[in-house]
């Protein structure tokens, strides 16, 4: 076996099943799952009608590079969102089976072994399970109140930097929803270009958001309002999972660097992971609409407004810049996390099992996260819980 596989630690969710392990909650109460990031809003049905109506394609075998259309619908969807003036749908998009795959995948591709990989902390344990994998070693950048919840580029040691061969952001955050703003994503590419590694930038969660007029920006803007239509070392992740409510159809798009995305597609030629007919047209139709995407962020809205007006003044809870997750800070994570289901059968997810040691501390460890994917009625009576839990 590849001796790698012994770093990796339990899944979070693995952690939080055996936390939860022996522990009665009360039946008069309906269990409301908090702790898991799955969309739950309803998914277009136009989307759904277009993968029915393509399911004759099932006989045909995919290509790895996607069809044309798909990859002129992703350029032209990512030059309208991030105000782009050119992205060449022929070289510099990939079509993936969802981040999640395409983000372990890359470091797998790109990673010089021996190296460091670069990561927020909290983050999404895939960056440091791929990292692993690639024969990497994972360096945690604490994201902390006192910076915004955002990486603390700053404190990184140049011994470091030298030996980065691939950094990875996530921005809106998962779990804090904290952005990474223009200048922030400039700064970054100075540094890459400075030190030559490549960056990664999980943006997931960037349709997500509360207002309409600035939405969050994106790697690829900050490298055109450089004037660098390339995207030299820069490449991004995108996903109709949270933007669509389409978890399970497993469908996003990796874009940038023309020339990291050549060497990329070579590996996923040979990975074996092209995405099958019907799920592109069913992706081409959810990219070309943006109505049912404004009325996902509107619900959103409502879910946010509501639970913070009644968690006001009872925990220490902001409302985020972005994404679908509360991050309050409640002291110890694992025992809030334990007694609030044992107390008010209610799973949220300690913060520590998203985080690592790093600069002696665990910035999750006074955290938990809690994801508003229920629907208003059930974060509603959540939050009414939470509050009886914490008076």
């Amino acid at each position: 076996m590849n001796p790698n596989l012994s770093q990796l630690q339990p899944y979070p969710f693995a952690k939080l099943a055996k936390l939860k392990e022996g522990i009665e909650a009360p039946a008069t109460l309906d269990h409301i799952p908090l702790s898991i990031g799955e969309p739950k809003h309803t998914p277009p049905a136009f989307v759904r009608d277009e993968l029915i109506d393509n399911l004759a394609t099932l006989a045909n075998y995919p290509v790895t590079k996607g069809t044309p259309a798909l990859r002129e619908t992703i350029a032209s969807w990512l030059c309208n969102r991030f105000k782009l003036s050119t992205l060449n749908a022929e070289t510099q998009v990939i079509p993936v089976n969802g981040t999640r795959e395409a983000l372990f995948a890359f470091a797998q591709a790109v990673v010089t072994p021996g190296s460091k990989v670069l990561m927020p902390n909290p983050f999404y344990q895939i960056y440091e399970g791929a990292a692993f994998l690639a024969g990497a070693s994972p360096y945690f950048i604490n994201c902390t109140a006192e910076n915004g919840f955002k990486p603390d580029f700053a404190s990184v040691p140049e011994s470091v930097w030298q030996d980065c061969s691939l950094l990875y952001l996530c921005t809106p955050g998962n779990p804090t929803g904290a952005l990474l703003a223009l200048e922030d994503l400039k700064q970054l590419i100075a540094l890459a270009d400075r030190y030559d590694f490549i960056i990664a930038s999980d943006e997931c969660y960037s349709e997500l958001y509360f207002d309409e007029v600035t939405p969050p920006a994106g790697l690829l803007q900050a490298c055109a309002e450089l004037g660098r239509d390339d995207y030299q070392r820069c490449v991004v992740f995108h996903s109709l999972s949270k933007r669509s409510n389409l978890p399970g159809l497993r469908s996003g798009f990796v874009a940038g660097d023309g020339k990291i995305l050549e060497q990329f597609l070579l590996y996923r030629t040979y990975h074996g992971c092209a995405m099958p007919v019907p799920t592109q047209y069913a992706s081409i139709a959810a990219w070309q609409d943006e109505q049912h995407v404004k009325e996902n962020r509107d619900l959103y809205r409502q879910k946010f407004d509501a639970v913070l007006d009644i968690l006001d003044g009872c925990i220490d809870v902001q409302k985020p810049h972005a994404s679908f997750y509360l991050w309050p800070r409640v002291g110890d994570g694992e025992s809030f996390a334990r007694e609030l289901f044992r107390q008010q059968h209610i799973t949220v997810l300690p913060g520590a099992y998203l985080a690592r040691e790093s600069n002696g501390i665990n910035p999750g460890a006074e955290y938990v996260r809690m994801a508003l994917v229920a629907t208003l009625d059930e974060c509603i009576d959540a939050a009414q819980r939470i509050r009886t839990f914490c008076q």
